[in-house]
């Protein structure tokens, strides 16, 4: 009977420290090159007077460099201000263990695209690829991440991220604090 507990045990502890398969929205490996790309994930969500935002997250690896895409998503039936991404745009990870972590913009000036539905509604999409510094990825590996910083060519926006975050627009539960523990090995080369 003891051995048949310690087996059980023992096997139980290989599903607390499984990692779940990296999820991939594009894999692609050609004669032009290889990408892949993470599914995209909610890391912030706000909802204020009829006004919401959302940030999301997805990680790429194109010919062996690795990066993280950043999609902000604005919606209101109120004029929405453009933050545009520059050459000295850069997001900053301020990661629980102290640390701060710089991503730098990849130079492409955007300053997103601006929709409006059948509701009426006015929606601002801006997307940006920012590259990681050498080194960094085992500081995120290692720490969960309490505060993203973006500097826009004009405008500085700070984001707390949670450790849990029940979304309204998929009704998902999020981990953002955790997305780069959780995700990160799946563009290492």
């Amino acid at each position: 009977m003891k051995n048949f507990i310690a087996l059980i045990l023992f096997l139980s502890s290989f599903n607390l420290f499984a990692q779940k398969p990296c999820d991939y929205s594009t894999n692609v490996n050609d004669s032009i090159g290889t990408y892949k790309s993470t599914k995209e994930y909610i890391i912030s969500e706000k909802h204020f007077g009829g006004n919401s935002s959302y940030v999301f997250y997805s990680l790429a690896l194109t010919d062996g460099t690795p990066s993280l895409n950043v999609q902000l998503l604005s919606k209101s039936k109120e004029f929405i201000k453009a933050n545009c991404f520059d050459k000295n745009s850069k997001i900053f990870l301020q990661l629980t263990n102290g640390k701060i972590i710089t991503l730098l913009h990849n130079e492409e000036e955007n300053c997103g695209t601006m929709l409006r539905d059948d509701n009426g509604f006015d929606n601002r999409i801006n997307s940006g690829t920012f590259l990681f510094i050498k080194g960094s990825f085992e500081e995120l590996k290692q720490s969960t991440v309490s505060l993203m910083r973006i500097k826009y060519l004009t405008d500085i926006e700070d984001y707390v991220l949670s450790k849990e975050l029940k979304s309204e627009l998929d009704s998902t539960v999020y981990y953002p604090e955790n997305y780069f523990i959780d995700n990160i090995r799946c563009i290492e080369n």
